[in-house]
C-alpha cells in the first residue's frame, strides 16, 4: 500500500495570476495559474499520481473501496475536490446549487465548500452571503441594475481564517486573495455578476445564469465564518459536514496521524520541507493516503490542511 504524490490538474482563468507557479512550486507552462486542482477525481481536471508503480495514471483510475474507506464509499462519486486558489483579479460574482436541485437538474452534485485564507494583500477580502435577508425580488433587481454587491457581506481577510459557505450561498473571491478550497466533487458554477468583464479567449462577456441563480440562492444573512476548534497537538478542526471533515495542523519536528478504514486522508502542505513516510515535501504538495494505509509519520516543518470524510 502506498502514500500517493499527486500532481494537479491547472486551470488559466481568466482572473488567476503567477503565485502559484513563483511562489507554490507549481511547474506548468500556462502562462498563468489561477487554479491547481490537488485532490481531483474530477474529469474536467483530474489529479495525477506523481510516484511509485502507478506513476502517470489518475488517481481516480486506481481507487478501490478500501482505499477511499467506508464512509467515502458510499458517494455515488468521489466526495471531495481540493484546490489553491490565486485570485488576481476579482472572481465573478457567483452561486452553486445544493445536491437535491443539481442531481436533479444537471447530473452532477452541488456545491458546498470552505476557504481557507493562506495569503492576502493589504486590504484584500472575499464577499460572503448577504448583510440581511432581502427578497427575490429585490435580489432579481439588484443583479439587473448592478446594485448586488452592496447587499453582500465583505470580509477584510487575514491569513489562517476559514469561511464554511454551504451550497446556495452568494459569493466571491476578491482580487488579491489566496486560498486552499476544500469542496464538494462538483464543477457547477451560476454566475450572477462579472464587473462586465470581455473573456480574452472568445471576446465575449462570459456567461451568466441569472435564473438559476435566483433559484436556488440563500437569501438570509450569512453567519458561517468558522471559530476554529482545538484539537490539541497544533491541530485545529476547520469545518465538518457531510461531505468533507477538515483539520488544520502544524509541526516543528514530528507529527503523525492514522487511518482507521472509514476515510481516505488528502494532505496539502502550505509552508514547510519534509519527509512523510519518507516520502519528500514541500511548500503546495498534496498526498493521499488510503484509508487502509495505518498510521502515517512525518518529520521536518510544516503546516497543512487535511481532509476527510466522516
Amino acid at each position: 500500500m502506498e502514500i500517493y504524490k499527486l500532481t494537479p490538474a491547472y486551470k488559466d482563468n481568466l482572473w488567476g495570476g503567477t503565485k502559484l507557479k513563483t511562489e507554490w512550486n507549481k511547474n506548468t507552462d500556462l502562462p498563468i495559474v489561477a487554479e491547481s486542482w490537488e485532490l481531483s477525481c474530477h474529469d474536467a481536471g483530474p489529479s495525477v499520481i506523481a510516484n511509485g508503480e502507478n506513476a502517470g495514471k489518475t488517481l481516480k483510475s486506481v481507487l478501490t473501496p478500501e482505499m477511499l474507506g467506508s464512509a467515502a464509499a458510499k458517494f455515488e462519486f468521489f466526495p471531495v475536490l481540493i484546490k489553491l486558489i490565486d485570485a488576481k483579479e476579482n472572481l465573478s460574482v457567483q452561486v452553486h446549487p445544493s445536491d437535491d436541485y443539481a442531481l436533479k437538474n444537471e447530473g452532477e452534485y452541488g456545491k458546498t465548500e470552505m476557504w481557507y485564507i493562506v495569503d492576502h494583500e493589504p486590504g484584500a477580502g472575499i464577499y460572503c452571503g448577504f448583510e440581511k435577508e432581502i427578497s427575490k425580488e429585490e435580489f432579481s433587481r439588484r443583479i439587473a441594475d448592478n446594485t448586488l454587491l452592496d447587499a453582500l457581506r465583505f470580509y477584510e481577510v487575514q491569513n489562517g481564517e476559514c469561511y464554511f459557505i454551504p451550497s446556495g450561498t452568494i459569493h466571491a473571491i476578491g482580487a488579491g486573495v489566496t486560498i486552499c478550497e476544500i469542496q464538494q466533487n462538483s464543477n457547477l458554477t451560476y454566475r450572477v455578476y462579472d464587473y462586465g468583464r470581455i473573456d480574452k479567449k472568445t471576446g465575449k462577456g462570459r456567461e451568466l445564469h441569472v435564473e438559476k441563480a435566483v433559484l436556488v440562492s440563500d437569501l438570509t444573512e450569512y453567519k458561517d465564518k468558522v471559530v476554529p476548534e482545538n484539537l490539541g497537538g497544533g491541530k485545529e478542526l476547520l469545518a465538518r459536514c457531510p461531505y468533507f471533515t477538515v483539520i488544520r495542523g502544524n509541526f516543528t519536528q514530528k507529527d503523525e496521524m492514522e487511518t482507521d478504514g472509514q476515510s481516505f486522508l488528502s494532505v496539502t502542505f502550505l509552508s514547510g520541507e519534509g519527509e512523510i513516510e519518507g516520502q519528500a515535501f514541500t511548500k503546495g504538495d498534496t498526498f493521499f493516503i488510503p484509508a487502509n494505509y495505518g498510521k502515517v509519520n512525518m518529520t521536518g516543518k510544516g503546516e497543512y490542511v487535511l481532509a476527510k470524510v466522516e
